[in-house]
């Protein structure tokens, strides 16, 4: 049987790719480094993402699993993201595609307004952002949501629109 994450896990290594070029092309006014965690939020994924993060960690060895499992379930509204110990994601390689764009330039939609968006540590000093440095957030969305809708009539999951990283918890074995 083909890979069900697959079209997922093709668009993760495109928004890699596209994020590594904005880093590469910004170098110098890119800030965002491990340990720094304050894009690091409570937040709704799409199911798919859900279930690439809870097929992630599911590949622990038991005593990850476990240590994840006694995070989550000690997690408290009001907290960053509950994915986050000691300032650090415990399942970073299997981050959702918001958490991999933090920080970098991306161009939102507001109402019919358009408007760039960057963590305000980053960039610093610039005036202009070239077009190839922002991430155009729309897009990626529609894409995502597309990948998304396909899993799901593929495979006749039936899981809320979005899933709280708080219940997260709830859903590994």
């Amino acid at each position: 049987m083909a890979d069900p994450l697959a079209n997922y896990h093709s668009l993760v290594a495109k928004v890699d790719d596209l994020c590594r070029g904005v880093k590469d092309r910004l170098d110098e006014v890119i800030t965002c480094h491990a340990g720094c965690s304050s894009c690091c939020l409570v937040i709704t994924v799409f199911p798919v993402e859900a279930v690439a993060m809870i097929e992630a960690a599911n590949r622990l060895a038991p005593e990850q699993l476990k240590h994840l499992k006694q995070h989550l379930a000690s997690w408290s509204e009001g907290q960053a993201c509950p994915l986050l110990k000691d300032q650090r994601c415990l399942l970073y390689e299997a981050r959702p595609i918001i958490c991999r764009t933090h920080g970098l330039p991306i161009l939102l939609l507001e109402g019919e307004q358009r408007r760039i968006d960057v963590c305000p540590k980053n960039c610093q000093g610039i005036d202009h952002l070239p077009g190839e440095a922002v991430l155009d957030l729309e897009r990626l969305n529609t894409l995502l949501a597309a990948v998304n809708a396909l899993y799901l009539r593929e495979f006749g999951i039936r899981l809320p629109e979005r899933i709280s990283l708080a219940t997260l918890g709830e859903m590994l074995p």
